[in-house]
């Protein structure tokens, strides 16, 4: 009788192990479902990492919206940290919409991912990526705006010392973040004061397998909002304890400082 009941309550306990992997499988962050579909634009227009100014045709309209990759990058984490959508409920109205955006973003990044139960519900979308090609003005008229990060607090750091000591406890940082549930870094990259061609906000989101390379390096995953097509690639390399970032159309490609934003307050 004994084992028969184990074998009768088999089954129930394979569907609710199966359905806790499932729930944990689906907070695993994926590039081509959880970030924007349109691209934070640039002022200036670049060739193979150069800047140069971008020519405008006569009745062309100006490229609007630029300089929110910090915004953007916040904005992806918060809505993995803090959002459940649920696809079968009817979608909001425009202002409903925006209203609920904003209630999203006013929540502190740095803040604890929310339990299911108390997630801010999206209805009528499978995903963000959803959300945002369906409604990509709403999107960005309600992030927040792009200038006020020239002037976070968090900026001035850029002027600390920064050397190989620095960079590595921010490589054990980055680290200890991603070893976290739900957890991610949201990089400032720079390369002041030896040149000014970067000064741009990623979102690390995971780590990338070892490329087979002799040299130690570890290797990230990385949204960036210029590129909604693919991830990007953050390296840590050992050797010269530095930070790499990789060559772009609007990036030359090389060593980057790195600062983390968002990860507590006034950083």
């Amino acid at each position: 009788m004994i084992a028969q009941g184990i074998l009768r309550g088999l089954p129930i306990a394979f569907c609710w192990w199966i359905g806790v992997v499932s729930v944990k499988a689906d907070r695993s962050f994926a590039f081509t479902r959880d970030t924007f579909s349109f691209d934070n634009e640039t002022a200036l227009e670049y060739h193979d990492g150069h800047a140069s100014p971008r020519p405008r045709t006569p009745g062309e309209k100006p490229k609007l919206f630029t300089q929110h990759c910090f915004v953007m990058s916040r904005t992806v984490m918060q809505f993995r940290k803090f959002v459940r959508f649920d696809p079968a409920q009817a979608p909001l109205g425009d202002k409903e919409l925006a209203d609920r955006i904003r209630k999203i973003t006013r929540v502190p990044p740095w803040s604890a991912p929310f339990a299911e139960a108390d997630r801010i519900v999206i209805p009528g979308y499978a995903n963000f990526r959803a959300l945002s090609e369906a409604h990509p003005e709403i999107l960005q008229k309600n992030i927040g705006l792009g200038w006020p990060t020239y002037f976070r607090p968090g900026n001035w750091r850029i002027l600390w010392p920064h050397g190989s000591a620095q960079q590595a406890r921010t490589h054990e940082e980055l680290e200890r973040r991603l070893r976290d549930p739900g957890g991610f870094f949201v990089a400032y990259l720079t390369n002041f004061p030896r040149s000014l061609n970067i000064n741009h906000g990623v979102l690390v989101y995971a780590r990338k397998p070892n490329d087979g390379s002799a040299s130690r390096s570890d290797r990230y995953a990385v949204y960036d909002p210029n590129h909604h097509d693919a991830p990007r690639t953050l390296e840590w390399s050992e050797r010269d304890r530095c930070f790499l970032y990789q060559h772009d159309t609007d990036f030359v490609g090389g060593r980057v400082i790195v600062w983390q934003v968002y990860g507590k307050p006034l950083q």
